[in-house]
């Protein structure tokens, strides 16, 4: 019978152990594989209560199986029922993606377990015991244990990375005549690159990085997989959220061209000041050779007083400027006026001629990322009146101030991430409308120990911009809170809800006569929520 038990409790422990092992390996690949901002994560308050609440019933198991009867094994079984419960897999925003290194990583973490299991099913009834016990702590220690598991395997991954890479850098190689424009920028990087791609591809054969592929290794997936010798332009935008990941596409493939769309205080838990994100997107600028160019977005303060002080990664590169509110830039959209069929502005060339551009995309942040586009596209010899209709035809990025319509609401759906210069540009485009203005956000995130007072000024800037506010978290948006009650935003009008369903459902409930405009601002990761 206590033969039968333990096999019970194996079986049991390793479904939870399973289940529990996925939940913490996705949170690593959330945070990038990077043991750093892993371990960043796991110190979070909220987080802590997480993980600890789904140890909970092995923990309590420890004392119970030091024991071993057959009634403290019938409880840890019992237990191990509640851990299977506590860490079955929930719907994910973004889920797990069994990668080859996230298979290589469970394996590896399989046989460490794999060792224990089989001791227990065939030890005698001590040793059985004192496995299930190294077992638990196993279980316990698994935060711990994947990223022992990944220094185990980080010989074997960057063996495998390195041979990627160098594959790639040949394909690159033998395409000589190939142009290469590299796209950074804190936000707006990924608009600029779809937008600049369907600009070049009235005279041009393009290919851009599809999706987020931003990193070295999504790089290098898109050259190894997509590019084809018929290309002639090759868009690749690059993110970063670290000193030196610029320099490493860079060094990669070698662009002629760079555009910076802008610059932010983003991801300062891994840049730790705005300073080291300056210098990171500059290193684009940087790589660039002196007979390129290089794209600045000249609306961004950050970017124009780095531009103006004549730094060495910039200094005797071409530079070519953009942007809607400083009168210098050589590429100025002006006249701006927006409607619900979307934005239109007049735009001059080089040598003055005015040109007036529609577009269906609202807001003066579209705007800016289409006169970089137009910037970059005019300089490789496309003629602005040739731009004029594919202008007209742009359509939102998904998820990027895209405009969508449902029934009786229009949503502002800019959800992708968050930054504070984003953030107050959606929030400008909200206070156009004459609907009922609604903003639905969870915050900002990744911003160190400047997230409050970041948060807390979007919510003294939010007040008037909206008529009501549904924040997602009621810790996580306490700034906010604060900000627009400070401000004067009526309380009655702010609705504070614990999931996106429930923030969907308030909307909804909200009274009024008018059409309700929805803003979504960021739309956090699983590894927030």
């Amino acid at each position: 019978m206590v033969h039968i038990l333990w096999i019970i409790w194996v079986v049991t422990y390793l479904l939870g152990a399973v289940w529990f092992e996925i939940y913490i390996m996705h949170m690593f690949q959330q945070n990038s594989y990077k043991p750093r901002e892993y371990r960043e994560w796991m110190c979070v308050t909220s987080n802590i209560g997480r993980l600890l609440g789904k140890m909970l019933y092995a923990l309590i198991s420890l004392p119970i199986l030091a024991v071993g009867n057959r009634g403290c094994l019938i409880a840890a079984c019992l237990l191990n029922l509640m851990t299977i419960w506590v860490n079955k897999p929930r719907a994910a925003k973004k889920p797990l993606v069994y990668t080859a290194r996230v298979k290589r990583m469970l394996v590896s973490t399989g046989i460490l377990f794999l060792i224990g299991i089989l001791a227990s099913l065939l030890a005698q009834e001590a040793a059985s015991k004192a496995c299930s016990l190294i077992l638990t702590v196993l279980f316990l220690l698994m935060p711990f244990l994947v990223l022992l598991v990944n220094h185990m395997n980080h010989p074997i991954e960057m063996g495998i990375d390195r041979h990627y890479i160098n594959d790639a850098a040949a394909i690159l190689k033998d395409m000589p005549n190939l142009t290469v424009i590299g796209v950074t920028g804190s936000y707006g990087k990924t608009s600029v690159k779809y937008f600049l791609s369907k600009l070049l591809s009235v005279q041009y054969s393009v290919l851009h990085t599809p999706g987020n592929y931003n990193t070295t290794l999504g790089v290098v997936r898109t050259v190894r997989e997509q590019l084809k010798p018929f290309h002639e332009i090759f868009i690749c935008e690059m993110g970063a959220r670290q000193v030196g990941d610029i320099k490493e596409i860079c060094d990669l493939v070698h662009p002629a061209y760079g555009i910076i769309t802008s610059i932010g205080p983003q991801h300062l838990q891994s840049f730790h000041t705005i300073e080291n994100v300056i210098g990171t997107k500059f290193e684009l600028a940087d790589a660039v050779p002196k007979e390129g160019k290089v794209f600045l977005n000249y609306d961004n303060s950050y970017i124009y007083e780095y531009a103006h002080r004549g730094n060495d990664k910039i200094a005797g590169k071409s530079v070519i400027s953009y942007g809607t509110g400083v009168e210098e830039a050589d590429y100025l959209a002006y006249d701006i006026s927006v409607s619900k069929d979307g934005s239109a502005f007049k735009m001059k060339d080089q040598d003055g001629v005015e040109f007036v551009f529609h577009t269906h995309l609202v807001g003066n942040h579209n705007v800016q990322n289409i006169a970089g586009a137009i910037a970059v596209a005019n300089t490789l010899g496309i003629p602005m009146e040739k731009l004029i209709f594919p202008v007209k035809q742009l359509e939102s990025v998904p998820h990027r101030l895209q405009l969508i319509r449902q029934g009786n609401r229009t949503v502002l759906d800019d959800s992708y991430n968050s930054n504070k210069n984003g953030f107050k540009a959606a929030l400008d485009t909200l206070s156009m409308f004459d609907d009922l203005r609604i903003l639905m956000t969870p915050g900002m995130v990744e911003l160190g120990e400047k997230q409050f007072d970041e948060n807390k000024e979007i919510g003294i800037y939010a007040h008037d911009k909206c008529d009501y506010a549904v924040l997602v978290g009621k810790e996580q948006t306490k700034p906010i809170q604060i900000g627009l009650l400070e401000a004067g935003f009526a309380k009655q009008r702010m609705i504070v809800v614990d999931t996106l369903q429930e923030a969907f459902q308030m909307v909804n409930a909200i009274p009024g006569e008018k059409q309700k405009i929805v803003l979504i601002e960021n739309d956090l990761p699983d590894n927030y929520m």
